[in-house]
């Protein structure tokens, strides 16, 4: 297992998304969404409803068919990129003493999104970035499947056994659980479908996520979903 120079090896990791997860975005991606609908003279309401389960490339390919999809893309980044230098969002509550709190070299960020607006929402917002971020740029296959999940774990030096995933939406809960790690749901009213623990805010899942990564809390969790 790989380890920090002058820090012991560490046994328990924490991996977790970004976006919804950590950062309050919701109104962010949907102005994003919004924007970009009116560029193409479409319904925005519709357009957010097709994005919100699908990636962009199937987005356009649904609600913009005649479109070049690589344009459309061009578009959607250069509003998303706008959105991290001007957009209003916050953390959410309990992130920055939770972030602070873990070990370095114990944690990991896991995105759909790409690394340059994590940084720059993480900054903004006064939240550490680790060591090992694995963005959409660095995978072949996004979430759901559990290539992103895995390639943390690999570049933390952890087994998937002894990974803790932290998300809020459906596709990245069944990423975590499809890499055999413990997955654990955040900010939502109800428990997705397959979580192992389930908390209506960060916040609350604050001290439950320091004591697994301190090795208090069971890390081979399974069976239905303790909602806290």
């Amino acid at each position: 297992m790989i380890s920090e120079p002058g820090r012991p090896a560490a046994t328990m990791y924490v991996l977790f998304d970004v976006d919804g997860t950590l950062i309050d975005a919701v109104d962010n991606q949907r102005l994003v969404w919004h924007t970009w609908a009116g560029r193409y003279g479409l319904d925005p309401d519709e357009v957010y409803r097709v994005a919100l389960r699908t990636r962009p490339m199937e987005t356009f390919a649904q609600v913009a068919p005649g479109q070049d999809p690589r344009e459309c893309l061009a578009a959607l980044h250069e509003l998303e990129d706008e959105d991290v230098r001007s957009g209003s969002y916050t953390a959410f509550g309990g992130a920055s003493e939770l972030l602070n709190a873990l070990q370095p070299g114990a944690w990991a960020l896991v995105t759909s999104n790409y690394e340059h607006r994590v940084r720059g929402r993480f900054a903004r917002t006064g939240l550490p970035v680790p060591r090992v971020v694995v963005d959409a740029a660095a995978v072949a296959e996004g979430k759901p499947s559990p290539v992103p999940y895995l390639q943390a774990a690999a570049q933390l030096g952890a087994r998937p056994e002894d990974c803790l995933v932290i998300e809020d939406a459906p596709s990245g809960i069944q990423a975590g659980l499809n890499a055999g790690m413990t997955v654990w749901g955040v900010n939502t009213p109800a428990a997705v479908d397959g979580v192992h623990r389930h908390f209506a805010s960060l916040r609350e899942a604050v001290p439950h996520i320091l004591a697994f990564a301190s090795g208090v809390a069971s890390h081979r969790l399974k069976g239905p979903a303790t909602v806290e």
